[in-house]
Order: structure tokens, then sequence, then C-alpha cells
């Protein structure tokens, strides 16, 4: 009888492995199903290339550059924010704080990430955005820095959980060999602990890159849609999730704008699939 249940819990096991796997080739054929037809009456480098974001115009103007920089521009400012607070985080909880306190930190860390990005959204609207607006002086706050702000902010749970487990597995004769030989406690850290688990935090980067770049709802509330190439953090941005989000429902189905649309999601897929596979890479690289 243990012997039927195990079989049948590892072939379950396998049947939901191979379930996960035929649903995001689902999703990806269905892309190219709709996003491909755009390419009918517009080249794929005018497409990505293309300098306006105009679908409704009279010929549509299908060039999705500005609203890659958006992306690219939030998830740089993103990404220099939360990866340094994340990952001094996650050796203060790791290395440093009282067992209480570890217990406490991770606990909010884990009701952080449980946070609606909606409602992230709505509180970066009614308290960041005038604060940035006040701060710099500007004719609105709704900016790429307000977006990178904010996605800071949802990105760093991912980072400091995973980077906190890569810490917390290695070997504790690393640390202790370390003191043994005189090093301080934050030698021992900076020298011997963050080295040994660099593959985990690079992982704990690329994956809370991927959190940032996949985001929708806070950054359309909060980043100003506007189609244009930025120069600085501090003007309005669009990015790619926020076009679909926001022009999906408007969209006339089997028009350019709708199949300009799902090419969009094909663009997020494959960078979104890049981003998983380089964090699996470092993940599992060999020491």
């Amino acid at each position: 009888m243990r012997k039927f249940k195990e079989f049948f819990l590892e072939k379950l096991i396998f049947i939901c492995g191979l379930a996960s796997i035929l649903f995001v080739l689902l999703i990806f054929f269905f892309l190219l199903k709709e996003g491909l037809s755009v390419f009918k009456t517009v080249s794929p480098l005018k497409f990505i290339m293309g300098r306006n974001w105009y679908p409704i115009s009279e010929p549509p103007q299908l060039g999705i550059f500005p609203l890659i920089l958006g992306s690219f521009i939030v998830t740089i400012g993103a990404v220099v924010i939360s990866v340094p607070v994340g990952v001094a985080c996650a050796v203060y909880i790791a290395e440093i704080a009282p067992p209480k306190i570890k217990e406490i930190l991770k606990a909010g860390i884990e009701l952080l990430a449980a946070i609606p990005s909606v409602v992230l959204g709505f509180i970066g609207m009614v308290t960041l955005v005038p604060w940035v607006k006040h701060i710099f002086g500007l004719p609105t706050g709704l900016t790429a820095l307000s977006g990178s702000i904010m996605l800071a902010f949802m990105a760093m749970p991912t980072i400091v959980s995973i980077a906190e487990d890569a810490l917390y597995a290695i070997p504790k004769s690393y640390k202790e060999g370390a003191l043994a030989l005189g090093a301080t406690h934050w030698q021992s850290i900076w020298r011997v602990l963050l080295p040994a688990a660099s593959s985990g935090i690079l992982a704990a980067v690329m994956l809370g890159i991927g959190r940032v770049i996949g985001e929708t709802m806070a950054v359309m509330m909060i980043t100003g849609n506007a189609a244009v190439i930025p120069h600085t953090l501090l003007v309005p941005v669009r990015t790619l999730t926020a076009t679909i989000a926001a022009e999906m429902g408007e969209a006339v189905v089997g028009s350019q704008h709708y199949f300009a649309l799902f090419a969009i999601g094909i663009v997020l897929f494959a960078i979104s699939f890049a981003i998983n596979v380089t964090a699996d890479l470092f993940l599992h690289k060999d020491k």
C-alpha cells in the first residue's frame, strides 16, 4: 500500500509538471497566433525600433521603442534601489538579527509580498507621487522615478526571501573557519558568506527583475502613461505591460491595434523567459 501511494504521488507530481509546461506552451502559441499577424503590415524591425505609438491613427503607427525604453528605465531604477537594500536586509536577517527580530522581519516580508499591486499603486498615487512632484519641483509626480521607487518596494520581498535562503544554506563551517582564522564578523560576511551565496543572490536579483518587468497595475497608475522616449527618470513614461492593460479593452478585435498588443505580449514573454532562464542558470551553477 505504501509503495502504491508513493507511485501515485510521483506520477501526480510528474503530471503536474508536464501540465505546467503545456500551459506555458499553449500561452506562447496563442500569443504567436494572434501577434504575428501584425507583421503582415509592419516589419518586425520597424515594430520594435519605431519611435511612434499611435495605434488608432490613419495609417496606424506601431512603434514600441518608447514602450521598451519606458519599461527598461523603470526596471533599471527599481533594480538600483531594491538590490542593495534587499541584499542588506537579507544579510541582516540571516546573520545579525536576534532570533525574535528575525521571525518578525520574515513574517513582515511575507506579508509585504501579499499586498495586491493595485493597492500599492493607489498608495503610491496618494503619497509617493505628490512627494516626488514637491521634492523635484515637477509639473507632475507621475514619472518613471515614482514607478521605480514603487516597483523597488514590490521587488524587495522576492529579493530578500531568496537571498536570505541562499545565505542560510551556506554550511556553518564556512563562517566558523573564517572566524577561527581571525576574521571579524563583518569580514566573514563580506569575504566568505556573500561570495559563497553569490549564485543564490544573483538568482534572487534576476527573479526580482522579473517581478518588476512584469508588473502592470502599479506602473499604469503612477508613471504617467506617456508613450514618449524618456531621457531622465523625471518624465512620464509608459511600459509594455501598462500599454496592454490600458488598451486591450478598447482595441477592435481583428484590427492591427489588437494584433500589435499581442505582439507586445510576445516581446514581454521573451523578456520574462530570458530572465527566468538566467536566474535558473545562476541558481544551479556549480560552485
